[in-house]
């Protein structure tokens, strides 16, 4: 065997290795509103959809409004086959801008968390 195969063999077996697990960790892949979206009227629910199935227990969004302060969220819930969060708002949210904070356990146990903003049209 040639030692050219033999370094393409190992650099394949090094990429996999760490390439590998970064597909195993439950990432946002889409947003109930979107991320940098602009809202004719404001929601009533935060929805997020994951690429993997999540674990409850150690999943949860937080919402904060234009001045800062936590807007109160009803308990999350699982949806879509266990890959959706969903949560819905306390109340009617104002004009203005507003950053979603969203952290999650995977079912095969990996941690993920991000942030994401939108904005209620005046």
């Amino acid at each position: 065997m040639s030692n050219r195969l033999i370094a393409f063999g190992l650099v394949t077996l090094a990429t996999f290795a760490v390439v590998g697990p970064a597909f195993a960790h439950a990432h946002l892949k889409t947003s109930i509103p979107t991320d940098k979206s602009t809202v004719a009227s404001a929601p009533s629910a935060l929805i997020l959809s994951f690429t993997e199935g999540l674990n409850l227990k150690f999943s949860g969004i937080k919402l904060t409004g234009p001045d800062k302060t936590a807007v109160k969220l009803g308990d999350a819930a699982l949806t879509d086959h266990d890959t959706g969060l969903t949560a819905l708002i306390a109340g009617t949210l104002t004009a203005g801008t507003y950053t979603v904070e969203w952290h999650v356990l995977s079912t095969d146990g990996h941690k993920t968390a991000g942030t994401y903003s939108f904005t209620v049209k005046p």
